[in-house]
């Protein structure tokens, strides 16, 4: 049996702005995220993790940053590719668990909506995805408010 796991870690700062985009859900909050893309930390550690899986590298190879036409683009358009190119390659997402390390916005409220978000772009069930956050303690740039961090793992089975 062919199992396979990847991870994936993400980050981006805040910058000015009214709300954060978060595995897919748009939280109202006194801040936005800074990147590229809509700066979806959550969906981009996903996506890192199934190509991490995959051994196919990580967003930048396949949505380079340096291609304009990724300039503010949502990132589920990134999330849909990885999973559509595990099944193009044969394989089944198990599951998919991330963890969102911020001090603010609470995600628990939120956890629901994004749970389900991820599972209809992955085109699997909600009980294969779980999203979960926790606070470093007010300890380094995510304690000091200054970003959001996301860290997640996916499990992909050979078909």
């Amino acid at each position: 049996m062919d199992i396979r796991l990847g991870n994936g870690y993400d980050v981006h700062a805040f910058t000015t702005g009214n709300s954060v985009i978060l595995c897919g859900v748009e939280i109202p909050h006194t801040a936005s995220l800074l990147g590229h893309s809509d700066a979806d930390v959550g969906m981009h550690a996903i996506t890192d993790a199934i190509y991490g899986a995959l051994a196919q590298g990580d967003i930048g190879r396949h949505f380079p940053p340096s291609d304009p036409q990724w300039k503010g683009a949502a990132s589920d358009i990134f999330l849909r590719h990885a999973g559509e190119l595990s099944r193009t390659m044969g394989f089944s997402l198990s599951n998919v668990d991330c963890t969102l390390v911020c001090e603010r916005p609470k995600i628990g409220p939120h956890a629901a909506q994004m749970q389900q978000r991820i599972a209809e772009i992955l085109e699997i069930e909600t009980d294969r995805v779980s999203i979960k956050a926790t606070t470093s303690e007010r300890l380094g740039f995510t304690g000091r408010e200054e970003g959001i961090a996301a860290l997640a793992t996916a499990a992909l089975v050979k078909l």
